[in-house]
Formats: structure tokens, C-alpha cells, sequence
């Protein structure tokens, strides 16, 4: 990426730019990418598991589908990269969210070529707002499914399980909820990835399982549970992969 869009700052590393670079994107700047280095150097296997992060995704998107929900609202999108939703769920009713201007603008640039998805700029951390945006788009008297990878970390708990309580008194009897957590599985390491994510638009709050398990209230939390990415009903060639831990745990549920 070159120029940056009026009001963003490129000299401010930005969360969702860290994260296209982990997946080898190219929309992002010299200060994401200088930031995520240093992520990199403490944590090798970041780029791995994001793009295990995206499997993840993949597969919850099918199941969801599966299930008959045909509403996906994509919490903290991020920048388009392959396999979004929308190419999942054909047919089905996409709306993704995303904060940052930049996310916004490739949003919109790769939806002029889709039908029935919608990009909107609008903030998780106030729920309210962001449920009014959604509701001329999203038939909320029918189950929808809610998507949150990688994003609840970045919120505070007040934020995070105001969010969830939010979107559980908007969801139907068998709407869904998605979710990706990062966790603290390096106590010695950790300090240092925080002071990186602290200089950058977004703070990291890291959870325990159950702290995570906690967002799952009021839903049936599907097989195999809240689990290591890579371990949520992976694929057969899959299957047989290493016993190394993801720094985060992944689930979808139900809403009862």
C-alpha cells in the first residue's frame, strides 16, 4: 500500500493491517509491518496460525450454512483475502464490519463485484450503534449467525461481554455464534507482545478458557467445543497434523 486514505495515519500501526500482513497481504504500511515483525521475532508461528485462524473461519462458515442460517454479519472483518464469507456462503445474506477506514474502503472495492453483501464502517465497542446500522440489512425476527475472529481480544471486558450480551437479545432460536480468542500461552513472551499491540490502534486483552466460554451463554456450544483452531472439526488431510498449540481457542454455538 502506497498513500493512505484521508484521516488514517500509516505511521500508527493498525491491528487489522498487522493481521493482512500475517496472511501475506499487501495492504498495509511500513509501521504495520514493522510491528508485526516484532510480533514475529516473539512469536514465530504467527503467521501460521493466522492462516489457521482462517480455516477455522472456512469451516464454521460451512457449518452454519449447513444449519440453514443464510444471515452472516462478519464482526471485525478485516482487509478481503481469500476465502472470505461471502465466497463460502454463496447465497446467503453477508454483511461485514470493520472500524477502519482502509478495512472499509478494499471492502467496498471487492463487494462493487458481489451481490447480496454489504460493508459497513461501524465500531463493535458500541453495540447499540452498530445494531441500528444492521438492522435495515439483517432480518433479526430469523436466525442469524454472528461472526467475531480475532477481535474480541481487542476489547475490554466491559466492551466484549456488553457486546455478546447485546447480540444475544437480538438473536432468534437457532442463530450462531462464532468465535476466535487469543490466550496467554507464553507468560514470559507475553508482556512484550502487549507493549507491541499497545502502540497500535488496538490493545490485546487475553482470556482464559473459561473467561472465554464465558461468551457462550444462553447458546449450545457445538462439537468439539471451545478448542484449538486447527482442532475444530479439521479436515481429513488435517487431521494428522502436529500436537503444537495455537495462542488461542475457537468455537461455534448455538443460540438456545
Amino acid at each position: 500500500m502506497d498513500r493512505a486514505p484521508d484521516g488514517v495515519d500509516p505511521n500508527v500501526p493498525n491491528v487489522a493491517r498487522m493481521y493482512d500482513f500475517y496472511l501475506d497481504g499487501k495492504d498495509n504500511f511500513a509501521a504495520d509491518r514493522e510491528a508485526a515483525e516484532r510480533i514475529l521475532q516473539l512469536f514465530p508461528n504467527t503467521k501460521q496460525h493466522a492462516q489457521e485462524n482462517r480455516g477455522f473461519l472456512r469451516r464454521a462458515v460451512r457449518l452454519v450454512t449447513a444449519n440453514g442460517v443464510d444471515q452472516i454479519v462478519d464482526l471485525g472483518a478485516g482487509l478481503p483475502t481469500q476465502g472470505n464469507t461471502h465466497e463460502i456462503a454463496v447465497g446467503s445474506r453477508v454483511v461485514y464490519v470493520d472500524n477502519d477506514p482502509v478495512v472499509c474502503t478494499h471492502g467496498r472495492a471487492l463487494l462493487a463485484r458481489g451481490e447480496n453483501v454489504d460493508f459497513l464502517q461501524g465500531d463493535a465497542r458500541k453495540p447499540e450503534e452498530l445494531l441500528e446500522q444492521l438492522r435495515p440489512l439483517i432480518d433479526f425476527d430469523r436466525p442469524v449467525a454472528f461472526m467475531m475472529l480475532a477481535i474480541l481480544h481487542f476489547l475490554t471486558d466491559e466492551e466484549a461481554y456488553g457486546l455478546i450480551g447485546k447480540l444475544r437479545e437480538v438473536s432468534v432460536p437457532g442463530s450462531h455464534l462464532v468465535l476466535s480468542h487469543a490466550i496467554d500461552d507464553k507468560p514470559d513472551l507475553t508482556p512484550q507482545a502487549l507493549e507491541v499491540y499497545k502502540q497500535s490502534t488496538a490493545a490485546l486483552h487475553l482470556r482464559t478458557h473459561e473467561e472465554i466460554l464465558r461468551f457462550f451463554e444462553g447458546y449450545e456450544v457445538l462439537e468439539p467445543g471451545l478448542v484449538d483452531p486447527k482442532d475444530w472439526r479439521p479436515e481429513e488431510e488435517q487431521a494428522s497434523g502436529s500436537g503444537r498449540r495455537s495462542p488461542g481457542y475457537a468455537a461455534v454455538g448455538r443460540r438456545l
